[in-house]
């Protein structure tokens, strides 16, 4: 779907276009202007401040430094992180690397991000963080994610759950109203089917 790899069959369409049947250089310009990548193991280099990492992706598509910053420093807040700027990777705790991680997935205002496991290594408060700012820019902003997790409290948050079974979809739940009910039922679904979720 985030047309890394192409698919043996079938389309995947996005923002109206098949990725199918774009150029390498097309998809790499669609990858930079409408696509988010969150990484479980951050992937901020460590060289440089949380702010310049967070405007990295501004930085390399000519963006002026003032208007970078600007924006870098608005998601920051967003993301709780405003007082970590100037610090480096090394200074932070896990989940505020992962929210940064997040503000640089999130600078170029991507149509859909996708998130691989990004509380796999993140405690419980930092989790239940991390997640509430995805609901939070899904709501306001409008911007699809996607997230590969094994973690049903995380699967919680989504407003679609598709349980995978060795590369095939099993089952497909709709979340509802209440996020304790919908986390109950994908802990029941994960229970009867011996399956993780993806």
């Amino acid at each position: 779907i985030s047309s890394i790899d192409r698919p043996t069959r079938g389309h995947v369409v996005l923002n109206g276009s098949d990725l199918t049947s774009l150029s390498s250089k097309q998809l790499a310009k669609l990858r930079k202007d409408s696509i988010g990548f969150i990484f479980q193991d951050y992937s901020l280099l460590d060289s440089m401040p949380l702010l310049d990492n967070i405007v990295l992706p501004l930085s390399l598509n000519g963006e002026k430094a003032a208007v970078s910053l600007q924006k870098g420093k608005k998601l920051a807040r967003l993301f709780g992180l405003a007082n970590h700027l100037d610090k480096y990777p090394y200074q932070l705790s896990g989940g505020q690397k992962q929210r940064g991680a997040t503000c640089r997935a999130l600078i170029m205002n991507p149509s859909i991000v996708f998130a691989d496991e990004p509380t796999g290594a993140l405690d419980s408060k930092s989790s239940k963080d991390l997640l509430e700012c995805f609901a939070q820019i899904n709501s306001q902003d409008q911007t699809t994610i996607v997230m590969v997790t094994h973690d049903a409290f995380a699967a919680s948050y989504a407003k679609e759950v598709y349980v995978l079974k060795d590369g095939r979809i099993e089952m497909h739940i709709h979340r509802g109203e209440s996020q304790k009910e919908f986390f109950n039922r994908i802990l029941d679904i994960q229970a009867t089917m011996g399956s993780d979720l993806q």
